[in-house]
């Protein structure tokens, strides 16, 4: 089945040349390929394409509406189906066919819509935070960490009340679901999973020091003597508890084979 439509924003990606063909906008791909059907989409200047279907308002209008008054939306509904028995006895002009006989078999030959809607939602692509945390309309939004990578990109696909966050690549099992979330009211929300925390980095294992574990002082002061701030600082960093061997300057000259500067010259000895 093919279903024609104008060149609107929601069908046509860009408008083209005469002649050319007109790219169909992703979702009304998705769309279409929902209820598996096809899109045509109508030339540019030809009105003859749609004037049919146009016609159809000029005619309930002339037949129905005009010169008339209605007193309430009941009594215009009534006209409506009075008139109707009277407008599928007559033939087409088009395909010569009474219209109420095209129109049985046209409605025999439609397929049953599938059990799930199409569900439109509005996509759009972003970074995976370091936290597993994704941005989208000044609102956070969780990930499973064990699933995804930092600067790793998820497509948004988001409606009025729930933000569904998929992978662009297909994941194990075939699916590209990531998580699922109620979509947040106003901004500034962080929306999480607990569950999502899970395979993040704790900190354990790392070779630092919180100053929890009591070190011994570097330099032994005298009883009474209060360290100084830096002093104080010093003692704490477990670095500066490494012991450094010491030695003059004038070994690296020996090895090196240079003397150091001096700003006196070597007198002349005199015989």
């Amino acid at each position: 089945m093919t279903i024609v439509y104008d060149r609107t924003k929601t069908v046509a990606r860009r408008h083209v040349a005469p002649g050319e063909a007109v790219p169909p906008h992703p979702e009304a791909v998705g769309f279409a390929g929902h209820y598996d059907f096809d899109i045509d989409v109508l030339a540019a200047y030809r009105p003859q394409g749609k004037g049919r279907v146009e016609r159809q308002v000029l005619i309930v209008r002339d037949h129905v509406l005009s010169g008339r008054s209605f007193s309430s939306i009941e009594e215009m509904d009534a006209a409506f189906l009075a008139w109707v028995p009277r407008r599928r006895a007559q033939i087409h002009k088009t395909h010569r066919e009474v219209i109420a006989e095209r129109a049985a078999r046209d409605h025999a030959a439609l397929k049953p819509l599938p059990p799930t809607p199409y569900l439109v939602a509005e996509r759009q692509l972003r970074h995976v935070g370091k936290d597993c945390l994704v941005a989208f309309d000044g609102n956070l939004y969780s990930v499973p960490a064990r699933r995804v990578r930092p600067r790793q990109l998820v497509e948004i696909r988001a409606t009025k009340s729930q933000v569904m966050l998929h992978s662009t690549l297909t994941l194990a099992g075939g699916s590209t679901l990531l998580a699922v979330h109620p979509r947040a009211v106003g901004r500034g929300a962080r929306v999480v999973d607990e569950t999502h925390w899970d395979g993040l980095p704790t900190g354990k294992g790392r070779r630092a020091t919180t100053g929890d574990v009591p070190l011994q002082p570097r330099h032994e002061r005298s009883a009474g003597q209060e360290a100084s701030p830096l002093q104080a600082l010093l003692n704490r960093a477990a670095a500066t508890q490494v012991e450094v061997g010491r030695r003059p300057l004038s070994v690296y000259d020996e090895l090196t084979g240079t003397r150091p500067f001096t700003t006196h010259r070597a007198t002349k000895e005199t015989s």
